[in-house]
């Protein structure tokens, strides 16, 4: 008999493997190939990491049409956060289940994979695809080989559903990320000739001066959605280091920062900005003592936003299965505005909340997996029975 697991156990399993992004999801992922095959269901790996891997799996025919449930294994670093459980054992308490990764994102994950055997049963004839992907929280990275899998190699999806937590309303919108590090070569001297230097952290100031300049005229300007919350695009330095001693110049800094960009609005603008002040303005004053400095700002990530269809598949069929006509809009990036990019229609719609992301004792309500598996049945019983 093949292995079966609830919503709750699945849950449960999944959690318990530590797939921290600066890790490995291999034995997750090779836990839910060797479950998905004792059902008769093949997967394909996708990867361009040793250690990591997305799994890509199909439950029903082999057509085009189908719907894509996807998520990320990969979870946030627990360390230096005060839990009071064993983050990566499930603890049921007041109607919660904590643990890593309960939240955001495990437990649709958890929730879709405890259907497999009621896919199959059901004898759907719209495809549902499983879609788990690696290094979603360290900027989207693993979902790309996977789409392009997708676009190349397998049947074509009419939509994608990505199960972030959205407390299961349905998100047709959310901001980009993209996010930088900027490193700035000086010179050092004494502290006390600094006419013979070219300080790296004045200089570095300077720049992060310019984003708090671009901030502030985000937030008073716009452009501005109040679907999201802030309504503007926003501008964030994350990390700054830099310097070796008081009475030294500094020759080294480096800083990194993000925009959190709003549907619609120009970050091709930001960072060209910030570019031409760097290397028109900053730069030279460097060089005027200090030929050898340099500044040198490197993409860490570019995730796109999700923007509003306006014929949307995607959108057409939560409405229908959901019962609801109202969509909403979130602050937080998701692999969504990759999938869109490719061609496909996309929304957000998952269980739990994404306060409870990232946070010491994460936890999601079990209200919440009940909704969850209400709707992905609802799912099921419309691809056995499409309208």
């Amino acid at each position: 008999m093949p292995d079966t697991y609830s919503p709750r156990e699945m849950i449960e399993r999944l959690i318990a493997f530590d797939t921290t992004s600066a890790g490995s999801n291999l034995e997750l992922i090779a836990f839910v190939e060797d479950y998905l095959a004792g059902h008769g269901v093949a997967s394909r790996r996708s990867s361009g990491e040793a250690k990591k891997a997305n799994l890509f799996a199909t439950v029903g025919p082999e057509v085009e049409g189908g719907v894509v449930l996807s998520g990320h294994t990969d979870v946030v670093p627990v360390a230096n956060q005060a839990w009071v459980t064993d983050p990566f054992q499930v603890v049921e308490q007041d109607g919660k289940l904590y643990g890593r990764g309960t939240s955001d994102m495990k437990s649709f994950l958890a929730i879709a994979l405890a259907l497999v055997p009621r896919m199959l049963e059901a004898g759907i004839r719209v495809p549902l695809h499983l879609a788990l992907s690696y290094d979603e929280e360290v900027g989207c990275l693993g979902v790309r080989s996977m789409i392009a899998d997708i676009e190349t190699a397998l049947p074509a999806p009419r939509a994608v559903l990505v199960g972030e937590p959205t407390s299961m309303k349905l998100v047709n919108a959310h901001k980009g990320i993209n996010a930088f590090v900027t490193r700035v070569t000086g010179k050092e001297a004494h502290s006390s000739q600094t006419h013979r230097s070219a300080s790296a952290i004045m200089a570095a100031a300077r720049l992060i001066g310019h984003l708090e300049q671009v901030a502030a005229e985000k937030r008073e300007n716009g452009p501005f959605d109040e679907r999201f919350e802030p309504p503007h695009t926003t501008v964030s330095v994350g990390t700054f280091e830099g310097g070796t001693a008081l009475n030294i110049v500094p020759r080294h800094a480096h800083f990194v920062w993000e925009y959190r960009l709003l549907p619609g609005d120009d970050g091709a603008a930001i960072e060209a900005g910030f570019r031409a002040l760097a290397e028109d303005h900053v730069l030279p004053s460097l060089r005027a003592t200090a030929p050898e400095a340099d500044i040198v700002t490197e993409t860490i990530s570019a995730v796109p936003p999700l923007r509003p269809e306006s014929d949307s598949p995607a959108e057409d069929l939560v409405r229908h299965l959901s019962g609801t006509n109202l969509t909403d809009a979130v602050s937080f990036g998701t692999e969504g505005g990759l999938f869109q990019d490719a061609g496909f229609s996309t929304v957000v719609c998952g269980p739990g909340s994404i306060d409870q992301a990232h946070q010491p004792n994460e936890f999601i309500e079990l209200s919440q997996v009940a909704a969850c598996e209400d709707f992905l049945r609802k799912l099921i019983d419309w691809a056995a029975n499409p309208a």
